[in-house]
């Protein structure tokens, strides 16, 4: 039983060695590059992957991860972001139930570190991504943002944990809010939301603080935890302001 690694990524020439020495234990490596301008793809050559080059016309990780999806040639297929690690309890795990044949969608926990600090709260723990699946179980992903697999039968979790080292510092932070929100508000036009209004901006953001700072306990977290308590009702904010702007249009 062979297991191929599919990675989507755009200018990660920080991060990606780290995440491909973590899964170069796997027998096949793509990289599904949206549109590198930087060493990237140089980086992911040294570890013999194969790199599938797609068009960044429009932001779709549905389609991305489909990509990856045909050209596998594994029985097995595992999801990792740039900003992810394998740690050596992880792999022994999933080494483990490949060998077992049984399952054939899992989802895995990841330890989430914002800024360099580990987080436990604020909605980041327990945090289960669906990403290791038999491939031919795994149908297809759907959604250009918020994508989410389509398989068939049950859906397992594993026990070990990867490393999800996301939101690494103030300025990535507001570029990400910056490309993710204009999708997400456009999703939002597409599907005729209602009109956005003053006391509908205020309600979202109450919202969020609620959500996070008092239901998920982010608070918690210290200093990082406000940080990331703030700046979530800012990306929220802003998601909403941008569906108004497309309103006005």
């Amino acid at each position: 039983m062979k297991l191929s690694v599919i990675i989507i990524a755009r200018n990660e020439e920080a991060m990606i060695r780290d995440c491909l020495e973590s899964v170069k234990w796997t027998d096949e490596i793509i990289l599904v590059d949206t549109g590198s301008t930087d060493k990237t793809i140089e980086i992911a050559k040294k570890y013999k992957a194969e790199i599938i080059e797609v068009p960044l016309k429009k932001p779709d990780y549905a389609s991305w991860r489909n990509k990856g999806l045909e050209v596998a040639k594994g029985d097995w297929i595992f999801y990792l972001d740039a900003d992810e690690r394998v740690t050596p309890g992880l792999r022994r795990e999933i080494e483990g139930l490949m060998k077992k044949r049984e399952g054939s969608a899992f989802a895995i926990p990841r330890r989430n570190f914002y800024l360099g600090k580990e987080v436990k709260y604020g909605g980041s723990w327990p945090d289960y991504v669906k990403r290791l699946f038999k491939k031919d179980k795994l149908k297809e992903w759907r959604g250009r943002l918020h994508e989410e697999p389509i398989y068939e039968g049950e859906l397992s979790h594993l026990k070990e944990s990867m490393l999800h080292l996301t939101h690494r510092d103030l300025s990535s932070m507001v570029e990400k809010t910056r490309q993710w929100s204009k999708i997400e508000a456009d999703l939002l036009y597409q599907a005729h939301h209602p009109p956005v209004t003053w006391w509908r901006i205020l309600r979202i953001m109450v919202g969020e603080f609620w959500k996070r700072a008092i239901r998920q306990q982010g608070w918690r977290d210290g200093t990082v935890g406000w940080i990331e308590i703030i700046f979530q009702m800012f990306s929220r904010f802003i998601t909403y302001a941008r569906l108004w702007e497309r309103q006005q249009k």
